[in-house]
């Protein structure tokens, strides 16, 4: 059956896209990527158990080990209907988003399977991801201009070489808005944008055009959480987060409700929490190249 079939049964049962009605359905992030690929500015990832943000897992696990988590968090929480896989490093800087996908729909065909990306490498992983039936994908576009995306990323590592400065933006650029034509075809597309006081604040019409253009249905702006070499940036205000939205939805319908949640997060968004009963505090690491 066509992808279209089932774009609306994902929208109503993705808790992250289904409005007031997705808040009674769950999802489970599995933390099984250990490497990121590009270096954002804003970034600091890691294992622990205290943050509550993006990019952080208690531990890593095997893809054995995320099959067996499936397992026991489906009884935790039997009202969960999506897998996703969103770090703590990028899932597809290596192969083990895809492995852990293609057994989650072997052992558990009706999950909703969820990928958020950085996008580099998702034109040459969405034949994969579409084999192995994901239908939903998340890519973190911060910039469609080099001259803008420069002071955001540091680094660029691609087919083994790293690129700086605009060059590396111009690549990430490239692969990213073809990757969002290419994984429209198969799942519905949600950009996310970190918002960036004094760097992309006034880029976020660009970027919602540049996104719809491509194919993507939904865009989320998220506030800056001042960390790394942006530590001393203040996040956007309320305002300048209101006037974004108001600009990207001139061309994309804009998702206000994001969380922001863990890469090993497990439950009801913003209602109940299981992951301190799935994972315990690990001292493996992920690397960035």
């Amino acid at each position: 059956m066509a992808f279209g079939a089932f774009e609306g049964q994902i929208k109503a049962f993705h808790p992250c896209f289904g409005g007031e009605e997705g808040a009674r359905y769950g999802r489970l992030h599995l933390p099984v990527s250990p490497r990121c690929n590009i270096c954002c500015r804003f970034c600091s990832r890691g294992l622990g158990l205290s943050d509550n943000r993006p990019g952080v897992a208690a531990e890593l696990l095997t893809r054995s080990g995320a099959l067996e988590t499936v397992k026991k968090a489906l009884w935790l929480c039997p009202d969960i209907t999506v897998v996703g896989i969103a770090g703590p490093g990028d899932p597809l800087a290596t192969d083990d988003a895809v492995e852990v996908f293609g057994g989650v729909g072997r052992l558990y065909p009706k999950l909703i399977r969820c990928l958020s990306t950085n996008g580099l490498m998702l034109p040459r992983y969405a034949d994969a991801l579409k084999g192995v039936g994901v239908t939903s994908v998340t890519v973190t576009v911060n910039a469609v201009d080099s001259n803008v995306l420069k002071d955001i990323i540091s680094a660029v590592t691609y087919d083994g070489t790293v690129y700086g400065g605009v060059r590396g933006a111009e690549i990430l650029i490239r692969n990213q808005l073809d990757g969002i034509r290419l994984a429209s075809k198969f799942a519905v597309v949600k950009v996310n944008t970190v918002l960036i006081p004094g760097v992309n604040d006034s880029h976020i019409g660009d970027i919602a055009k540049a996104a719809a253009l491509a194919g993507a249905n939904m865009y989320n702006i998220i506030p800056l959480i001042p960390q790394g070499e942006f530590q001393n940036t203040p996040p956007p205000d309320c305002r300048m987060l209101a006037e974004a939205r108001e600009t990207a939805e001139e061309y994309l319908p804009v998702f206000k409700h994001c969380k922001r949640c863990r890469a090993d997060a497990c439950g009801i968004p913003g209602v109940s929490e299981y992951a301190p009963s799935l994972y315990k505090n690990a001292t493996e690491t992920f690397s960035h190249g």
